[in-house]
């Protein structure tokens, strides 16, 4: 039998407010909520949506070695990473693949808060542990996790918490947020401005209340979730990352930090570097597209991409209805020789050839605050 579903500290909340709960990364998690996932898509873009992600995992890695052992396992530049300060990173794999995305916040001189995929996080967990051997990694269980996003998030923390609505994207603070001990990253992955708020898990469901309570706020499930990643271009683990495809195939070439690349200080000495560097340099042979698919009919992973002699080019990695753009949009690995903006390609939904166009993405305006 299979191993019974996780709640968060947050479920019968979900309950009480009329979510509908599904099984996700192990857990029972709202998909959405009594207005619906165009309604809530829609608010986030407007206003503010609070989202549960406490499914997540949180690690934190402390020791006087935490920077020079975590950048054995990612090709991020973590010695000179300002106290504060966020980066996307990647736990790559021997050949060049990817075990997980993750955003490293440096929270001392000697320790760093990992936020990874709650579906990785165990293996996560044990990577991380063993490449990092000098220092401590502890899995923080006792916290969950809240995303506040939308254009109004920035005021609405700011009358919780006056410190974190200074916070420019990718940086974090602790605050004190109803006399709870907070850690605050200016972070998320909407496109959006917005917070993710590590919270003492039995304190939290206090901080969601006074969070929902301003009428600038609504809770937002894991459906608006998948779309408004989606129209920003954000890659999702299991879709457009795995362990068969590299950082430079997924068009994160910006996540290899030009301290770890072959001309930088510390080239090399991540796990797949030879492959990903060789790929950075000369190109990989696939590439992630975005696609704007012709009707209402929306693409979904694993469908097959054509061109126009009807030969299989590439494959749907994420698709569904674009709420904001009010059109079916789509994201897909393509051969990198076919994938020229501006073409126009078919994709088999069940026999059925639909048009689409190659794009860039994202397919939306990001809104990070940079100050």
């Amino acid at each position: 039998m299979p191993d019974p579903l996780k709640k968060t500290p947050l479920t019968e909340l979900h309950r009480e407010i009329g979510a509908r709960l599904v099984a996700f990364s192990g857990y029972e998690m709202p998909v959405q909520f009594a207005e619906g996932i165009i309604r809530e898509h829609l608010h986030t873009r407007d206003a503010a949506g609070l989202f549960d992600v406490s499914h997540m995992g949180q690690i934190m890695v402390t020791g006087d070695r935490a920077a020079e052992e975590l950048e054995t396992l990612m090709p991020a530049n973590l010695l000179d990473l300002g106290v504060g300060q966020s980066t996307y990173s990647l736990l790559t794999t021997l050949n060049g693949g990817v075990y997980d995305d993750l955003i490293v916040t440096r929270d001392s001189e000697t320790s760093f808060y990992l936020v990874v995929n709650g579906a990785c996080k165990a293996k996560d967990l044990e990577l991380i542990a063993a490449g990092c051997p000098t220092s401590s990694v502890e899995m923080l269980e006792e916290r969950a996790l809240l995303a506040l996003q939308g254009p109004e998030a920035r005021p609405v923390i700011g009358a919780l918490a006056p410190e974190a609505s200074s916070l420019n994207f990718m940086s974090g603070c602790h605050v004190s947020i109803l006399e709870t001990q907070c850690y605050v990253t200016c972070s998320g992955y909407t496109g959006e401005d917005g917070f993710e708020l590590s919270v003492p898990a039995d304190l939290v469901e206090t901080i969601a209340r006074a969070l929902l309570g301003d009428p600038r706020v609504k809770p937002i499930g894991l459906g608006a979730r998948d779309s408004l990643r989606l129209e920003a271009g954000l890659c999702l683990y299991g879709h457009e990352l795995s362990e068969s495809i590299t950082p430079i195939e997924a068009g994160l070439r910006w996540s290899i930090s030009s301290a770890r690349r072959s001309t930088g200080a510390r080239p090399l000495g991540f796990p797949g570097a030879s492959i990903i560097l060789d790929q950075l340099a000369l190109g990989s042979p696939r590439t992630r597209v975005g696609l704007k698919v012709t009707g209402k009919r929306p693409v979904r992973e694993g469908q097959e991409i054509q061109n126009g002699a009807g030969e299989t080019v590439g494959i749907v990695t994420s698709g569904g209805f674009g709420p904001s753009v009010d059109g079916p949009i789509a994201m897909g690995l393509m051969a990198t020789a076919s994938a020229v903006v501006g073409t126009v390609v078919f994709i088999d939904v069940r026999g059925k050839l639909l048009e689409a166009e190659i794009v860039t993405t994202p397919f939306i305006k990001q809104r990070y605050f940079r100050g």
